[in-house]
């Protein structure tokens, strides 16, 4: 997967749903009926960050957890967190 920084153009086509772009990252907050269910999702989203060698800044708080993905050797937003935010949806999905 190329890790070319995207414009914005591209960035616009490919942004998963429930995801804001801002100037060098994605990001989105997902609450949580609990804070062990946040907790829960952060660790799943770690562990795939793990296996893919790509990890997002994850910030938990009390039933909300914030998700921002960036490739910092690339000075911006790549294919790889297009993917990581997409994995992060599809956690959502499997979980609703």
């Amino acid at each position: 997967m190329s890790r070319r920084r995207l414009t914005p153009e591209e960035i616009a086509a490919q942004l998963p749903e429930g995801w804001t772009s801002h100037d060098t990252w994605l990001e989105r907050t997902l609450t949580f009926p609990t804070y062990r269910a946040g907790l829960e999702c952060a660790l799943k989203i770690a562990e795939h960050a793990e296996a893919v060698d790509h990890h997002p800044d994850l910030l938990l708080g009390y039933r909300v957890l914030t998700v921002r993905y960036t490739t910092h050797d690339r000075g911006g937003v790549t294919r790889h967190d297009v993917a990581g935010a997409a994995f992060v949806n599809g956690l959502l999905g499997a979980a609703g």
